[in-house]
């Protein structure tokens, strides 16, 4: 990717539509325009242009845009054609802008990667940017809006005013120090610094982890053989994802679900009915992987009157209440925390509302956003150099702690470069983002 060529792409979805955008973007975009429309329009001054072929045949009549850089998207000159949305319209314009010198159709995620380099956004920025448009669920939208709006970014720059407020009082504590070692009272005030800071960045580490977000809230359906886990899965599906039959053992392996319900995504995992007296190799793999997925999942719904495994999110089930009766039916009843017949839909709005608290308590609260992991990674990194820098007497070790920690922060925010990172970030983009 490089800068001294002009780059070009349909940056809206693909035809027919009621409007197609063609961005752009580099030195040559305005003398690609002029080539287009035979003429100069002024910056950020909408213009309704024609937009002519080589032989002078009108291809369209669309709006037009100029953006001078550096104050454009990118930082470079860019162009907005917003044409008529039809296919051919939308081939010829870029068949057109082939046939330019110096122009060539942009790589994915080449317009947001110039924005980076030309300090138009961040890398949390842009995480937040990819983020958003892979977003598919309110709560996933929400959270790349944090971070696609610059709003974390703002609390990291004010950690690192912070960081660099502490090295300067250090290097003021050393620069104008009449002894050798510096007094208790100003390694103290600078230690109580660095655990402030310390505490906010801590804060932020506890959140829940942005992954649950973006992959989903993992449930594990689980009980015997032939307690309606299957059956449940469909219901919740609202489609026949799993097999269902009388015979025990039909589920062998996870069925795995992603499911959008509330605004919340989830990924519910029909198992395999777990017992002890299962003579069949393949029944007792499945049986295992279904204690690793009730184990490992987020929330476990447990169908059954024995006793589920130890989890932490736990809602107990008793499940067929369209055919069941009779003492131990009664017992299930008493210990359960919803009632449910996923064929008749008695108790599955209280199962899925109950679903849905255990989820909150997983998700972070309204108003705040989670880290990825590499973020978490990065501002753990943070935190540990500050922490190092409480433990040391001498301010100078302080100091040095102080200068890993802003190069963490340089991390964090994508001022130190990591071209391999940068490479797969920008690739999750389409072409003309």
């Amino acid at each position: 990717m490089g800068h001294d060529d002009t780059i070009f792409a349909l940056s809206s979805g693909a035809p027919p539509a009621a409007i197609a955008v063609v961005r752009i973007s580099g030195p040559a975009a305005t003398e690609a325009l002029n080539d287009l429309i035979g003429m100069d329009i002024p910056a950020r001054s909408p213009r309704v242009v024609t937009v002519k072929g080589t032989q002078g045949n009108i291809i369209d009549r669309p709006l037009a845009l100029r953006f001078a850089g550096p104050a454009s998207a990118t930082g470079e000159d860019v162009v907005e054609l917003h044409l008529h949305g039809g296919r051919a319209v939308v081939d010829a314009v870029l068949a057109r802008l082939g046939e330019l010198d110096g122009l060539r159709q942009a790589e994915p995620g080449e317009f947001t990667r110039r924005a980076f380099e030309n300090g138009r956004l961040d890398l949390l920025e842009a995480e937040g940017l990819a983020d958003l448009l892979a977003a598919e669920t309110e709560t996933q939208r929400r959270q790349a809006m944090g971070f696609a709006s610059g709003g974390v970014s703002q609390a990291v720059a004010a950690w690192q005013d912070e960081c660099l407020t502490i090295a300067a009082r250090i290097e003021a504590a050393i620069d104008f120090s009449d002894e050798d070692d510096v007094g208790d009272a100003d390694v103290a005030a600078i230690h109580m610094a660095c655990a402030a800071l310390a505490a906010k960045l801590a804060a932020w580490l506890d959140r829940p982890p942005a992954e649950r977000l973006r992959d989903g809230i993992t449930v594990a359906i689980a009980g015997p053989p032939n307690a309606g886990k299957s059956t449940l899965l469909n219901a919740i599906a609202q489609r026949e994802a799993a097999i269902t039959a009388p015979t025990a053992g039909t589920t062998r392996d996870i069925v795995e679900v992603p499911v959008a319900i509330g605004g919340i995504a989830y990924r519910f995992a029909d198992t395999a009915g777990l017992r002890d007296d299962s003579d069949d190799a393949v029944e007792a793999i499945g049986i295992a992987r279904a204690l690793a997925a009730a184990a490992e999942a987020d929330i476990l719904v447990w169908l059954g009157s024995d006793d589920p495994p130890t989890h932490s999110a736990t809602i107990r089930i008793a499940a067929q209440a369209d055919r069941r009766s009779g003492v131990e039916w009664d017992m299930a009843v008493d210990a359960a925390d919803v009632v449910v017949s996923a064929l008749t839909g008695e108790g599955m709005a209280a199962l899925l509302d109950a679903i849905a608290g255990r989820a909150r308590d997983l998700l972070p609260r309204e108003g705040d956003v989670a880290l990825n992991r590499r973020q978490r990674d990065t501002l753990a990194d943070v935190a540990a150099a500050l922490d190092d820098a409480q433990c040391a007497r001498d301010l100078l070790i302080v100091a040095e702690h102080l200068r890993s920690a802003m190069s963490a922060f340089d991390r964090l925010t994508g001022r130190a470069r990591t071209e391999d990172m940068l490479d797969a970030l920008f690739g999750r983009f389409c072409i003309g983002k």
